[in-house]
């Protein structure tokens, strides 16, 4: 079992890993790839005390707040 400051900067190299794989993958093997992301994601969020549910909330405040890229409108921070 790895020390507590050990394993606490893994999953967050691992997320880096993941993302790397993501934007290297073809259409074929890029939503096993978001699933790994995803994976890592939920164990960053576990370590800071967030459930999955508890950051889906999040994300729905804050895509409800900022809006989603759901009509492919990207904000780019001009007016």
């Amino acid at each position: 079992m790895a020390e507590p400051e050990k394993y606490r900067s893994r999953p967050r190299d691992k997320l880096g890993e993941e993302v790397a794989e993501f934007l290297a993958a073809d259409e074929a093997t890029a939503v096993d790839e978001l699933a790994d992301v995803l994976e890592v994601m939920y164990t960053l969020a576990k370590d800071l005390g967030m459930d999955s549910a508890g950051l889906e909330r999040i994300r729905l405040a804050k895509a409800r707040e900022r809006g989603s890229f759901t009509n492919r409108v990207v904000w780019s921070g001009n007016h």
